[in-house]
């Protein structure tokens, strides 16, 4: 498949964060782009917005005629989340298109340029956007897949200004289903390798080989930028590349954050590389976590070109992704944020670092789990994470793409739960709970619909 050939584009399940990011990228190189997805969202209104032709039911009387003629130069993309008994996507099939992954063609756009695949149970959204705006700040040519809204492009998707210069493209390499053994890196940065999605990898041990297959995929010369948290024996990694390790407070590393202190609402710290070192960097994402991922960037930033004083107003102009650490309501008296965050180790770091900015202030969670798969292998290791809380609100669980499962519900983590002011509620006994309790500092968490919440809640607290 050549994409400049492509006429129409039609996704089913455009309105996830890796399609819509796909569908955005096609429109602007003139196809026409439509698709299906299962209900309305903001992301799909702002697809609309934007002039795709977007429906919501799984009927062949939505399709549209162009595909009929048009199937040489047609492109049908679908998501894996998809069910195998949807009547498209059957259809198409029947019919004789090829249909193609995201991330197969994720992987054909980015093959024509030099590629930076950011992989990780966690940290990658962030850490993909980070190394975006700081390559768009340096006025570097920079093209990036993200799976999150940046707060900087107001965008999943950035585009490269110049097609005259050198493109990088920043890719968010997606373990789900596998979808990061598309990608061809010329190098890569692993930010964590927690096992997760044992619905489709099995077992711990098979989660970890296949990041391993997607680090071998770099080129041949290229490198590989490793967490201190991340095993380079498990992944075995193969000798034609550079592997790095980066981290903080640790000076036998490569790359390395030290001397962190909070300053007037940032977090300061010095960045050091061999004989580099950037001091006094302000980043106002807060967690140390996001100072690793910051560091991870900078590694990557340097290598591709940017120079220090790059750097410096990068990181400081960097204001986030929505749903990562999003600030809805900050007062003196209340403070409400919402996170994205749907794994145990990913709670564990974001109510630490709420526990940080906010000592002695009592932190009242909003919870959702997501997939039923991921309830049951991890409830023991939500209730720890969880039990940092000091008053707990659990919601049902998002189902997803999930069919439920017998004898699994929210109170396997519920009973996980070491702490005594913990609650199992609806939607709308939750607001009734929360407008008579009055929480000080208050966070919503999950990867499903509770965003749904932050404006009810919003407007109880105003």
């Amino acid at each position: 498949m050549k994409t400049e050939d492509i006429q129409i584009a039609y996704f089913i399940g455009i309105g996830g964060i890796g399609m819509s990011a796909l569908a955005r990228w096609f429109k602007h190189q003139g196809a026409k782009v439509c698709g299906y997805d299962r209900t309305p969202s903001p992301l799909t209104e702002a697809l609309q917005s934007e002039g795709m032709e977007i429906h919501f039911e799984d009927s062949l009387d939505c399709l549209p005629e162009e595909l009929k003629s048009l199937n040489n130069r047609a492109l049908i993309v679908y998501t894996p989340a998809v069910p195998a008994t949807h009547k498209q996507l059957n259809f198409l099939s029947e019919k004789g298109f090829r249909l193609y992954k995201r991330a197969e063609v994720l992987g054909l756009i980015s093959e024509k340029d030099y590629t930076v695949g950011v992989a990780g149970t966690h940290g990658k959204t962030t850490t993909s956007s980070m190394l975006a705006h700081l390559l768009d700040n340096a006025h570097q040519n920079c093209t990036a897949f993200l799976g999150g809204i940046s707060k900087n492009f107001k965008s999943n998707l950035r585009l490269a200004q110049n097609t005259e210069m050198q493109n990088f493209t920043v890719v968010e390499a997606d373990e789900y289903d596998r979808s990061f053994l598309q990608l061809h890196p010329n190098q890569a940065i692993v930010t964590s390798v927690d096992p997760d999605h044992l619905d489709i990898y099995g077992e711990a041990d098979a989660f970890v080989c296949s990041f391993g297959e997607f680090v071998n995929r770099i080129e041949d010369g290229g490198k590989c930028w490793l967490s201190d948290k991340v095993s380079g024996e498990a992944l075995k990694i193969k000798q034609t590349l550079e592997v790095k390790r980066y981290g903080l407070e640790d000076d036998s590393l490569d790359a390395f954050a030290c001397n962190i202190r909070v300053d007037e609402g940032y977090s300061v710290f010095d960045f050091r590389e061999g004989n580099t070192q950037i001091c006094d960097l302000r980043l106002l994402t807060p967690g140390e976590h996001n100072i690793e991922n910051m560091t991870a960037a900078i590694a990557v930033a340097l290598s591709l070109g940017c120079t220090e004083e790059n750097i410096r107003s990068g990181v400081e102009s960097y204001t986030g992704v929505k749903r990562r650490f999003e600030y809805i309501v900050k007062r003196k008296d209340f403070v409400f944020m919402d996170d994205y965050a749907h794994h145990p180790t990913e709670v564990s770091a974001f109510l630490n670092a709420v526990k940080k900015l906010y000592p002695g202030r009592e932190l009242s969670v909003i919870f959702q789990p997501h997939l039923f798969s991921r309830t049951k292998d991890f409830a023991k290791e939500f209730g720890k994470s969880l039990s940092l809380a000091d008053r707990l609100y659990l919601l049902d669980i998002y189902p997803a793409r999930e069919e439920p499962m017998e004898g699994v519900s929210s109170k396997l983590i519920l009973d996980e739960v070491m702490n005594n002011r913990k609650h199992w509620f609806s939607e709308a006994e939750l607001l009734q709970h929360l407008k008579a309790e009055k929480p000080e500092v208050l966070v919503t968490l999950g990867a499903g619909d509770v965003f749904k919440l932050i404006e009810p809640i919003g407007n109880l607290f105003e």
